[in-house]
């Protein structure tokens, strides 16, 4: 068998160039991580996380112009949320989220992107957020989970960039409000 090559008896119909092409087109998932320290505790910055409807736009202006509850309380479950993304967003301008998951006791908040921006370069993307309270600072991991919408378009690593700014910015307000 050579890689590449179909080996299915309809391919001998077929072109091996139409089948190469058929064959890259499919859009690959992976997925992203990224743990990092802040100096806020733990319960400050999961309520951060909770509260970020009204905090994110009023801390972190320059990214963030407004959240808009459309559907549920912005909280829970089940909860839609209309983003606008400030100029200095990297390039998502509107994004739509969908809270899909909330754990209280272990500090973990899962959410999906249903509409917007993002979804012209990836299928699906899901994002988690768990925060871990270390002594009296706080680790915060964040991951997502991505199908992308073609192979040419790279790894949602700027995202994953844009979180960890947007968490150390939230961690110097919070210290500021201290």
């Amino acid at each position: 068998m050579l890689p590449g090559v179909c080996q299915q008896p309809f391919c001998l119909f077929l072109p091996f160039s139409i089948y190469t092409i058929a064959n890259t087109a499919m859009a690959s998932s992976g997925q992203l991580h990224v743990d990092f320290e802040l100096k806020s505790p733990a319960g400050k910055v999961w309520g951060t996380i909770r509260d970020s409807t009204t905090i994110f736009p009023q801390a972190l202006s320059h990214d963030y112009k407004s959240i808009q509850v459309l559907e549920g309380d912005g909280k829970a479950p089940g909860s839609v949320r209309l983003i606008n993304y400030a100029e200095g967003s990297p390039i998502v301008k509107v994004s739509k989220e969908r809270i899909e998951s909330v754990d209280e006791a272990e500090k973990k908040y899962v959410y999906s992107i249903i509409d917007g921006d993002l979804l012209k370069y990836y299928k699906t993307f899901i994002g988690k957020i768990i925060v871990v309270p270390k002594g009296e600072s706080s680790l915060v991991k964040w991951s997502c989970e991505f199908e992308k919408a073609s192979e040419e378009i790279p790894d949602p690593s700027v995202i994953k960039e844009f979180a960890v700014k947007n968490f150390k910015e939230i961690d110097d307000y919070l210290h500021g409000k201290a």
